[in-house]
């Protein structure tokens, strides 16, 4: 897993009916984007986390990918 500071860090849920927990990526304390991770979750709850197989990082798109 690779993430840098502003990604999303998305924790799906573990059980039937269980929503997916979204969070901004504040700081990357492992080596070369590696966890942990310090992330900011939508409710305002903070927590450092070494993410398992049920988290993906969600790039932020490249706005200059599709110049126009």
């Amino acid at each position: 897993m690779h993430a840098t500071e502003g990604d999303q860090l998305v924790q799906h849920g573990r059980i039937v009916g269980q929503n997916d927990k979204v969070g901004e990526i504040l700081q990357v304390l492992g080596d070369n984007g590696t966890p942990p991770y310090r992330v900011r979750f939508q409710d305002g709850h903070e927590a450092l986390m070494a993410p398992g197989p049920d988290c993906v990082v969600r790039h932020p798109k490249d706005h200059d990918e599709f110049p126009g």
